[in-house]
Formats: structure tokens, C-alpha cells, sequence
């Protein structure tokens, strides 16, 4: 590979606490790095409330009061909580279920089980509650999602930005199946494979084909035709690197310079849910369904090969009964995967794209590991730091498989 131009160097040379950001440090990664308008702010508020206090213990106490007076401001009638516990799985976001018991219009009085979403202090992944909001109601009956209720964005109720939806029955892999942290390595029965299959495969069709010109989704910019989606993807990236690593890697600057060599053209946006994967669904056992597509925090409106190169990465999957075959989220073969998908969203996979995805995806994870993990781990920002800082031990092998990818790819 040859005529690589590598960006900038790193400020880490210089005298820089990225523990308290300077606000001129901050503007000058804003200008380096323009991404979507959410996606500034979302990570310009991060670096301004890094100096900040770390992550405390919330009382479920706490978490009732604030769910109460987010609906006091919502309902007109009277509620009441109940049945509040903790909500385990996941290694970004605190989660709460409960019961509502209210008068749902058009409905009545009834008890419905719901679910707040919300922020610790820092998240191994910093994403906005209105845009996952606005994700949820506008796939409300096109695929299975859970209904959504309110977002309290701002955190003028709760301790940290939050939304709530309703509790979707189903589980995320068979009861007598082993599966790694976080949806890997699920195995799925044959039987159960059949079954499942054509629905995920059914449902991810229709997520890139649902027409986000018709959907409430304000928080979000639509990118031009060209490079510009790919190139506010790597700035994204870049820009987290910048804010979280402690240490220069030559080889994650050299996979930025290659992905900004190579930006694949978009001709045709669509809404990309960017971790559409096994262990994000439910299902329920007794039939087979799924349920509910879960983790829509990272979605936005971009390149449907995003998704393709992230769902066929081999973290999340798992071979066959004979050890023969790689099967995706372990469900079925890669080339009946990309048959199937084709057939049910009429777009033609482009292997060049889904390449550069690939890349791509790997590039975003192995930041995530290696420098966000690292330093909210660190920082006592999360409610998960035994789980992040094992994580931390992944983002090599993710580096490595980048690495090859980027030699196939020369």
C-alpha cells in the first residue's frame, strides 16, 4: 500500500489534560472534525461535562421520583409506579422496568410494564435519547420495536437524559444456549434458525427501506449525494479518538488516512440502525417470533452497507452444529444472507462498499474499546467499569482484523 497521507498529528505531545478540555482545544476538534449538527453537540457536552463529578449510585428511589415527575408534566390524569427493579444486559446505558398504571387514551385504565432507558455519567458510547426517541416511533408498526412514550432529553427530570417505552416480552438467545458478552457467539438451535431467520433478515429489509422523508426525525441531518455520509462517519470517529485516547496507535492513524482515501459514494440514503445484530432482538421461544429490535441509539440516516458489513462481522456469530460453517448472528451462511437480503429489499449488494464498512465498523468499535472504555473506566464514570475494562482487551483483536481487512483491501 502506498501514498498514504496520515492526518494531523496528535496533541499529545502537548501539555493537554484531557481530563478538563480547555474550550479552545474543544472548538478546534469541532472544526476539525464537522459531523452532524446532534452529533457536535452530543460530543461537545461531553467534553464540557468531563471535569465533572463521576458516576454515582442512583436509588431506584431516585429514578421512581424522577419517572413521576417527567409524567406529572406528560398526563393529565393520575398514575402510579410500581414494581421498580433493575434492568441487567448491555454495557452503555442504566435501565429501570416498572408499572404503570394509568389511563391510556383511547384505552382506559390499564397496567402497563414500561422501561426507562437512561445516561450514566459517561457511556462507552455517547448517543442522543431524542434521536433513538424519534427512531422508535417512526418504525412503530413497520418492524417490532417497543412503543415509546417520552424522552426527557435534557435531564429536566432525571439525573441523566432518558426515555420510556413499554416492556417488550421475549429473550435474547434460547434458554439452553451458551452466548458471549453482549449477544456474541449466540448458538441457535436448526429449528429455531428457520424460523428466525427469514424474519431478521425480513426486518432489516424493511428498516432500509422505510422512507425517512415521512418520519418526525428532526434531530438527524441527511447527508448529500457522494462522500459526505462516509466523511462525517470518520470525522465522528476520529474526533472520539482524539478526545479519549492516551496513547498514539500508528496503526489506527493509518486506518483513519485509508478510510478517508477510499470514501465510498452514497447515492441513496436510507435509515441505517448500525447495530442490527443477534443479541439486539427478542424472541419469544414457543414460536419463534421476534418480538422487539432493541438498541437503536447509533442509527442514523446513511448507507445500508453499514448495517450489511455489521451484521455479517464474525463477533457475532457463531458456526454450525458440524463446525463447518460460519453462520451470521448464527443463523444462517453469508451467502445466503446477502441472497435473502437481496431479494427482500430489491437493492443489489456493492462489495466494494460493504468492504469499506467493514473497515469502517471495526475503526468505530476498536476506538470504543481501546480509548472510550479506557477512560470512563478510568474516570469512574460508569456503572459498568468491570465490564468496559474487560472490553478494553477486545479492541486488539479488533485492531488486527482491521488490519487485515485494510491489506485485502490495497
Amino acid at each position: 500500500m502506498t501514498g498514504v497521507e496520515f492526518p494531523p498529528a496528535s496533541r499529545l505531545a502537548q501539555a493537554l489534560d484531557k481530563d478538563r478540555p480547555p474550550a479552545e482545544w474543544i472548538r478546534s476538534l469541532r472544526a476539525r472534525f464537522p459531523t452532524e449538527a446532534a452529533i457536535d453537540r452530543l460530543l461537545t457536552r461531553k467534553m464540557e461535562r468531563r471535569s465533572g463529578p463521576g458516576y454515582t449510585p442512583v436509588p431506584l428511589a431516585a429514578l421512581v421520583a424522577g419517572v413521576e415527575a417527567l409524567l406529572r408534566a406528560q398526563l393529565e390524569g393520575p398514575f402510579k409506579l410500581g414494581e421498580a427493579r433493575w434492568l441487567s444486559g448491555g454495557a452503555s446505558k442504566l435501565q429501570m422496568a416498572f408499572t404503570l398504571e394509568w389511563e391510556r387514551p383511547g384505552a382506559g385504565r390499564e397496567k402497563t410494564p414500561m422501561v426507562l432507558r437512561m445516561e450514566p455519567a459517561d457511556s462507552i458510547v455517547t448517543t442522543s435519547r431524542l434521536r433513538e426517541f424519534q427512531l422508535l416511533r417512526a418504525f412503530e408498526g413497520v418492524v417490532p420495536v417497543p412503543r415509546v412514550h417520552w424522552c426527557d432529553e435534557q435531564a429536566d427530570y432525571l439525573p441523566y437524559p432518558a426515555l420510556v417505552y413499554e416492556f417488550s416480552e421475549g429473550v435474547t438467545k434460547p434458554s439452553s444456549a451458551a452466548g458471549g458478552v453482549s449477544g456474541t457467539g449466540i448458538r441457535f438451535p436448526a429449528e429455531l434458525r428457520a424460523r428466525l431467520a427469514p424474519q431478521f433478515i425480513g426486518h432489516l429489509a424493511a428498516i432500509h427501506g422505510r422512507d425517512y422523508r415521512t418520519a418526525d426525525l428532526s434531530a438527524f441531518d441527511v447527508p448529500a449525494a457522494g462522500t459526505q455520509c462516509a466523511q462525517w462517519g470518520v470525522n465522528w470517529w476520529d474526533r472520539v479518538w482524539e478526545e479519549d485516547c492516551d496513547e498514539d496507535v500508528p496503526l489506527m492513524r493509518l486506518a483513519s488516512a485509508w478510510l478517508r482515501r477510499n470514501l465510498p459514494r452514497l447515492e441513496q440514503p436510507c435509515i441505517v440502525h448500525s447495530d442490527y445484530r443477534a443479541g439486539n432482538f427478542l424472541f419469544t421461544e414457543h414460536d419463534g417470533r421476534i418480538t422487539a429490535l432493541l438498541d437503536w441509539e447509533l442509527g442514523r440516516i446513511g448507507d445500508r452497507h453499514q448495517d450489511l458489513a455489521w451484521t455479517t462481522n464474525r463477533a457475532f456469530g457463531s458456526m454450525d452444529e458440524a463446525n463447518r460453517n460460519f453462520l451470521v448472528c448464527g443463523l444462517l451462511p453469508e451467502s445466503q444472507f446477502f441472497e435473502a437480503y437481496e431479494q427482500a429489499s430489491g437493492h443489489r449488494m456493492n462489495p466494494k462498499s460493504l468492504h469499506w464498512h467493514k473497515v469502517y465498523n471495526n475503526y468505530w468499535l476498536a476506538i470504543l474499546l481501546l480509548a472510550t472504555s479506557y477512560r470512563i473506566a478510568r474516570n469512574g464514570k460508569t456503572h459498568q467499569d468491570v465490564l468496559v475494562t474487560w472490553l478494553i482487551s477486545l479492541g486488539y483483536m479488533v485492531m488486527d482484523d482491521m488490519r487485515q481487512q485494510i491489506e485485502r483491501g490495497c
